[in-house]
């Protein structure tokens, strides 16, 4: 008789590890910091480096006097939170505030709970959220793209309104009126609105590139993409004159720069193919109810924190049939 000896898991391993997951993630949202940094100047490049020092530093006390344990400030973690809440606000965003934001996004939204892997939430959306409800004025204040070649690097910004601002205030007519032109300019970055969340090429870009490294699983980002299309394009059918089309959706506000850096947060978002569908469709739909009929013009970050909310129990309900292990015959 042979005898088996079996250690404790992990039995499969790989060269991979958090701090190369996260760099990877940091280096796909590049091409929508240059895009930035080239509509918006001077005022999204300190955002971006006042929001990573904070939260590195926030890191670095909470582990150095309270936690007291190994740190992990140089996983990339902290500075990736503190990249997607820069990209998740206006450029023109006081620094206090955004020092705050970031404050809040380490130390509560992931250090409370234990560090990373044992956040229940996206850091950098409790961070924005937090924001938005302490700060609404300066928060729903968007600066208007201005290219780099016409003003200058360090020229004052010019708040307007986004799209879907124009959207909630004045129906649909008005952006019809704007016709094709307006697309192209959501789908290149000439639009108000969250300096990291205007070019949708960008942020294809980076969002091809994860799933090309293997780092996201298409699953999330396609289903909450498809969910938003298909619940605006019923409206839409049915009343064109108060829905805009459907692909109009996809490329306005928050959802691609959601659906491709912060629903798939490996911590926060379910762990099976079928948990992810669920959560993809409950953030889509969340989205969709928010941006017709709430009085908040976006809500992709409020549908991945409320599904980031069910994550335990999808899993529980999604769990896969232990290995040798007989499902009981239904009666």
């Amino acid at each position: 008789m042979n005898n088996f000896t079996i250690s404790g898991s992990p039995h499969v391993h790989s060269t991979e590890n958090t701090q190369k997951i996260m760099y990877r993630v940091i280096l796909a949202l590049i091409p929508a910091l240059l895009v930035a940094l080239y509509y918006f100047g001077w005022y999204a490049l300190r955002l971006t480096i006042v929001t990573v020092i904070t939260c590195m530093l926030t890191e670095w006390l909470i582990q150095t006097f309270l936690l007291k344990g190994s740190m992990t400030i140089n996983d990339g973690s902290a500075a990736l939170t503190g990249l997607l809440l820069a990209f998740n606000v206006p450029a023109n965003l006081p620094l206090w505030m955004a020092v705050v934001g970031s404050m809040v996004a380490i130390g509560i939204g992931k250090m409370a709970f234990g560090g990373l892997g044992k956040n229940p939430f996206n850091p950098a959306l409790v961070g924005r959220v937090f924001m938005l409800v302490s700060f609404p004025t300066a928060m729903t204040t968007w600066p208007q793209v201005q290219p780099i070649f016409q003003k200058g690097f360090f020229a004052d910004a010019i708040t307007g309104p986004t799209p879907l601002g124009i959207l909630k205030e004045s129906g649909a007519g008005t952006l019809a009126e704007m016709g094709d032109m307006q697309f192209l300019d959501m789908v290149l970055g000439n639009r108000g609105g969250a300096f990291g969340e205007v070019c949708a090429i960008a942020l294809l870009i980076g969002g091809i590139y994860l799933i090309a490294r293997k780092v996201i699983d298409i699953t999330t980002p396609l289903t909450i993409l498809l969910t938003v299309f298909v619940f605006t394009g019923i409206f839409y059918l049915v009343n064109p004159a108060q829905y805009i089309a459907p692909w109009y959706h996809l490329v306005y506000g928050g959802l691609l720069l959601g659906a491709f850096f912060m629903a798939t947060d490996m911590v926060t978002t379910p762990m099976t193919t079928t948990g992810r569908i669920i959560f993809g469709v409950g953030v889509g739909l969340i989205t969709v109810v928010i941006r017709l009929w709430g009085a908040y013009p976006e809500g992709v970050s409020f549908a991945i924190l409320i599904m980031n909310a069910f994550t335990p129990l999808i899993n529980k309900l999604c769990k896969p049939t232990v290995f040798g292990v007989v499902k009981p015959a239904k009666k």
